[in-house]
């Protein structure tokens, strides 16, 4: 029997919440020109819609996660479903670029409490020796919903346009959220937990004490602005190249899902022959020689194929640093998940405005050139700096 099957079976249920949120987290991306034209504006202005809700899931993190700590993880996830999905719907009537912004916002913050609050859960439920697989696990709903979400955005958006795939994301949003209120509805983990106030400050010095937590942060933070940062510009670039298929563009960035579930099924091999330091070094550089590719401008068969082996390095790196978040604290745990997305999105925000910047000024080659090495250098900084560690307010629990 493998360590992945011995999981607790509420992973399925969180790995569903992840699924439904993530559905819609990069549903813009492929559709983004027909956005931009039907409100007059620039590919650079409809791609500050991925930069508002990275914006706003990061800005909103501090509160959702002390909000976890005090009132439930599993109730604040299962309400910011349904804020997700109300807002997909209602940017789908907006008749206004500033009203389609107001509901990007939106969908930021209900998107805020879903992933890294299923991560809390996920880790509660958990031991350390095999939370990088059950994160895994939880990492396939998201990834899926990520596959799912640009790939189907791209096709809906052919035939019923971009309001038509915010419509269908939201109504499937709704529905996911009805269903997984259902299988929490008698869970043991529903109950509200102890945590007090004075808890959460003794958290939060438990967190900052930590010497992963400067590193983690840091390195989460490069992240969300190398690679994510570039996911807006990536229909660009092909409409450059002739493929002007919005289905394309969904294919494309499907590739970096379908990388990330790779990830998630590999996870309990690599790991053991790896290790975490050759985990992180190893994916940094996969994502480095991935950025080169893109910025070659090959055809987008070989894109959707690079952008699939820069999720698989991507996640390779990106777990470990997730698991490393898991283990800063255990009173705050939702707390440091929560500034642990807080910092990759807030990466996610700079991302697409340092790439406009670079790819205006000093063209795409050099800009990507240069995420590439930051990317190298961000592996051998966290697989020389960061140590697994036993949280100091370990022994309260």
């Amino acid at each position: 029997m493998t360590a992945s099957s011995r999981l607790p079976p509420a992973l399925n249920i969180i790995t569903l919440a992840t699924f439904a949120a993530s559905l819609s987290a990069r549903a813009l991306d492929p559709v983004l020109p027909h956005v931009a034209d039907d409100f007059g504006v620039t590919i650079a202005a409809a791609a500050s819609f991925a930069a508002v809700f990275a914006f706003t899931f990061a800005i909103i993190q501090p509160v959702l996660g002390a909000t976890a700590d005090l009132f439930g993880k599993a109730r604040l996830m299962i309400v910011c479903l349904v804020l997700l999905g109300l807002a997909n719907i209602l940017g789908a009537m907006a008749t206004s670029f500033p009203l389609l912004f107001a509901t990007r916002v939106l969908a930021g913050i209900g998107s805020g409490g879903v992933f890294p609050i299923a991560l809390g859960l996920t880790s509660d439920l958990v031991g350390p020796e095999k939370r990088q697989i059950a994160i895994g696990r939880t990492l396939m709903g998201s990834m899926t919903g990520n596959l799912l979400g640009a790939s189907a955005s791209g096709l809906i958006g052919d035939f019923l346009g971009w309001r038509g795939v915010l419509a269908v994301l939201g109504a499937l949003v709704i529905v996911a959220a009805i269903a997984v209120a259902a299988g929490f509805r008698n869970a043991a983990m529903t109950r509200p937990p102890r945590t007090s106030l004075s808890a959460l400050r003794h958290g939060y010095r438990t967190i900052f004490t930590n010497p992963n937590a400067r590193v983690c942060y840091s390195a989460v933070f490069i992240e969300g602005c190398c690679v994510l940062g570039l996911f807006p510009f990536l229909a660009a670039f092909l409409f450059e190249l002739g493929e002007t298929s919005l289905s394309i563009a969904g294919i494309v960035i499907a590739g970096f899902a379908i990388g990330g579930l790779f990830y998630t099924l590999t996870v309990s091999r690599f790991l053991p022959r790896l290790g975490v330091k050759g985990m992180m070094f190893a994916g940094a550089t996969l994502v480095a020689l991935q950025l080169v590719a893109v910025a070659l401008g090959p055809q987008w068969k070989l894109q959707m194929l690079s952008l699939l082996f820069m999720g698989w390095g991507f996640y390779m790196i990106h777990g470990c640093l997730q698991v490393f978040a898991s283990e800063l604290s255990v009173e705050a745990r939702a707390t440091a998940l929560s500034l642990h997305s807080f910092f990759f999105f807030m990466g996610q925000t700079v991302g697409p405005i340092a790439y406009g910047f670079g790819i205006q000024h000093a063209g795409k080659g050099p800009t990507l050139l240069m995420a590439a090495a930051v990317m190298i250098v961000l592996g051998f900084v966290c697989a020389r700096l960061l140590r697994q560690t036993r949280p100091a307010d370990a022994a309260t629990t």
